[in-house]
């Protein structure tokens, strides 16, 4: 099956989606890149009544989860906050790799955080050596499954995983609509959130400014597969899935890895 990226585009997206010359990177040597805390959502979900809700241990958050297929998949944007391994991207500085959009808390609580690829895939090796050394500026060999910055027992998605989601969905030409949420999108974009996946329009923060933007009219994942062209695009850039309000249609995407995007995790 080829990858796809399901995708519904708007008009007023500025993030790069080719490489500058720019040789920043956000992958740092720090041998911790523990949470420094998470703003609590509103709605936790209760794991010792819900079967469908897990509990993150190293903060204690809660996230409903789905099974679609033979898959099982957070049910909602992950929240944990990296914030440890500082952001460098050349005159844009930052004491974190994962941000709530606005700098608000209210928006990681709605939303979940928004994480460059570096902090998506535990770049400083945490809580495992499957995305050890992945990040901007370099190219990688991750192991499969990435467990990332995902729960115990939960991994950042592959390319290939994705495709399997979009075909238990129904197919690549509506898996946008069927994915997206009732509510929250502008205009006429809401989805029909017909599997309980809820994709909500996170927005997300760009690489270059620092700069939030697009929240109600996009949502990007980012995936654990690094771009696979040229050697000076792979090493700064990534894949991820994006959803946005207006139309779909079906093509591939690769983005800096020093934007910040959302992040979704399925079940070992």
């Amino acid at each position: 099956m080829a990858f796809f990226f399901v995708a519904c585009s708007d008009d007023d997206s500025d993030f790069a989606t080719k490489p500058s010359g720019d040789s920043s990177s956000s992958v740092k040597s720090s041998s911790s890149a523990k949470s420094s805390g998470s703003e609590e959502k509103k709605n936790q979900c209760n794991v010792e009544t819900d079967k469908n809700c897990i509990k993150d241990d190293r903060d204690g958050q809660t996230y409903r989860t789905v099974k679609i297929g033979d898959q099982v998949w957070m049910a909602e944007n992950l929240n944990y906050a990296y914030t440890d391994v500082p952001y460098d991207f050349g005159f844009n500085r930052s004491d974190s790799t994962s941000w709530c959009y606005d700098n608000a808390a209210k928006n990681c609580s709605d939303y979940g955080r928004l994480y460059t690829w570096a902090a998506a895939m535990d770049s400083v090796g945490t809580w495992s050596t499957s995305g050890k050394g992945c990040g901007y500026g370099s190219t990688c060999s991750p192991t499969d499954p990435v467990r990332g910055i995902c729960p115990e027992g939960w991994h950042l998605p592959s390319k290939a995983e994705w495709e399997t989601l979009a075909a238990a969905v129904g197919g690549i030409s509506t898996a946008c609509t069927k994915l997206k949420s009732t509510s929250g999108w502008y205009e006429s974009g809401n989805g029909t959130d017909e599997f309980g996946f809820t994709a909500i329009p996170a927005g997300i923060r760009s690489h270059e400014y620092g700069k939030f933007q697009a929240k109600g009219k996009e949502l990007h994942f980012w995936t654990s597969i690094e771009y696979d062209g040229p050697t000076e695009y792979a090493e700064k850039n990534a894949y991820s899935i994006y959803l946005g309000y207006a139309y779909e249609f079906v093509h591939p995407f690769f983005h800096y890895k020093d934007i910040g995007f959302s992040v979704r995790c399925v079940k070992d």
